[in-house]
């Protein structure tokens, strides 16, 4: 049995719903989720299905060269097959805080991420014991100012070697360069401690202790050009208030951090986010 994920979006139009489920019966699918929404404003329709295929005479293969110059030629859409008995390969990128590190490879070997970890890349040494603690290949890469093209070039070649199909910035105190985002667009996940658009770039904590915030929040987002601009996956707050310090932020914050940060990698791993125009559909 194949098991399949398919996305799509296109301009809102009649007919799409019926024409794509009449497709999968047509090629002996069983649709077992089913979900879409329209943006008004932009007039642009997003669906994820989920479908279970029996027929082994049938390849994906042939499924998706048919649907491309049938369905998709027709309701000009932007669309992908993703085969669910794939795990994705996910590459870390780590500094010298360990908590979201240790958060994702506990989740990881408990099975609640369906994705496979082939490598974890660090600026600095610190993190190493880790990384051998759960006999994952760790590469130091130094990624200063004075290095940065010699690092980027170190990167891209281990990523190609392992076969990532995306990354992970778990807290990695490095600014991603623009090739290495060119080449992996919408695939570089990054978990800021701030509730974005508030308190970008560094010391976020500190900015909103001086400011008096009432919550402090952590958001996880696609990497662009942009510093913590990019579209936004996931997010959560948490209460702080006049008796707090900044380390009680701090502490605070590294809890939401380590859930925002899983939820999101959970989420792009079992194509359930799609973007369009720096905003995303999340189906959950």
């Amino acid at each position: 049995m194949q098991k399949i994920t398919l996305l799509i979006h296109c301009k809102d139009q009649k007919g799409i719903i019926a024409a794509v489920t009449n497709y999968i019966s047509k090629v002996e699918g069983n649709i077992t989720y089913i979900d879409q929404h329209v943006d008004i404003e932009q007039n642009v329709f997003f669906m994820r299905l989920e479908s279970e295929f029996t027929n082994t005479a049938i390849s994906l293969d042939s499924i998706k060269t048919d649907f491309e110059q049938t369905i998709a030629k027709d309701f000009g859409m932007t669309w992908n097959f993703y085969n669910k008995e794939i795990k994705a390969k996910m590459a870390l990128f780590v500094s010298k805080y360990n908590h979201c590190l240790y958060d994702i490879l506990g989740r990881q070997s408990a099975g609640e991420l369906n994705i496979e970890i082939p490598l974890i890349i660090s600026n600095h040494m610190d993190l190493k014991p880790i990384a051998d603690q759960f006999n994952i290949p760790f590469y130091h890469v130094p990624f200063t100012k004075d290095c940065k093209d010699v690092g980027e070039k170190q990167q891209t070649e281990l990523l190609k070697k392992y076969g990532i199909n995306f990354i992970v910035l778990a807290r990695y105190m490095q600014i991603i360069t623009p090739n290495l985002i060119s080449l992996y667009k919408n695939k570089i996940i990054n978990i800021h401690h701030s509730f974005l658009p508030a308190f970008p770039g560094a010391k976020p904590y500190h900015s909103a202790f001086k400011r008096g915030v009432k919550i402090i929040g952590a958001t996880s987002h696609y990497v662009t050009e942009e510093l913590d601009e990019g579209p936004i996956i996931e997010q959560d707050i948490a209460r702080v208030s006049h008796i707090n310090s900044v380390d009680d932020f701090i502490m605070k914050g590294r809890d939401l951090e380590r859930t925002v940060l899983a939820r999101a990698i959970k989420l792009h791993s079992e194509r359930k986010v799609m973007v369009y125009d720096n905003k995303t559909v999340v189906f959950y």
